[in-house]
């Protein structure tokens, strides 16, 4: 069984939850009435929105060394919607990875909305959360909590893949902020 932090208690953060829990593992959910509280899972989620991050990463940084620290963020400018606010050649984990040099930081569930990962399905396909990094063992691990809720998991390569995750969550999100698909929809993957 592995337990699992959440900072986070919007839509993915009980998304994630519920599939935590659902796979028969531990979650503690953080919201930031919780700042006193210190983190003790195995791995920890920052479902937080990106402008979120570096403040969580101010307040609990220590707390998340030797930690499997999961990236979920769009890196997007919510006030237009037109572009991500990192580098072209950078990305919202590489940036986390870079602040946490004694953390194993993943990139997942940024190319998933909420009710995909509560269905299980996008479509009549199962839902499948992309996850990229740099540390077999941490993507084995997360891929282990996700299966076991019944969804399905790829291995979306090195850390350096989240800047093509981040445009691929950016465009599904501005495709369902323009009503082009619905937020129960969405990307789906076939194997």
């Amino acid at each position: 069984m592995t337990h699992i932090s959440i900072i986070g208690t919007g839509n993915m953060g009980q998304a994630i939850s519920g599939i935590v829990t659902k796979g028969g593992n531990t979650v503690e959910v953080f919201n930031r009435s919780d700042a006193d509280k210190p983190v003790t899972g195995d791995i920890v989620v920052l479902a937080v929105p990106y402008p979120a991050v570096s403040d969580v990463l101010a307040t609990r940084a220590d707390q998340l060394a030797d930690k499997i620290v999961v990236d979920i963020t769009n890196p997007l400018n919510f006030e237009t919607f037109d572009s991500l606010t990192v580098p072209a050649d950078g990305s919202a984990a590489a940036e986390i990875a870079e602040a946490l040099p004694q953390s194993r930081v993943l990139k997942a569930f940024n190319t998933n909305f909420a009710a995909t990962l509560v269905g299980g399905n996008v479509g009549q396909l199962p839902t499948t959360v992309l996850i990229a990094g740099d540390d077999a063992d941490a993507k084995a691990l997360l891929a282990g909590v996700v299966t076991a809720a019944g969804l399905r998991t790829v291995d979306a390569g090195a850390l350096r893949r989240a800047r093509e995750l981040e445009a691929l969550g950016f465009a599904q999100i501005t495709l369902a902020a323009g009503e082009k698909i619905s937020w129960t929809g969405g990307f789906a993957v076939v194997a």
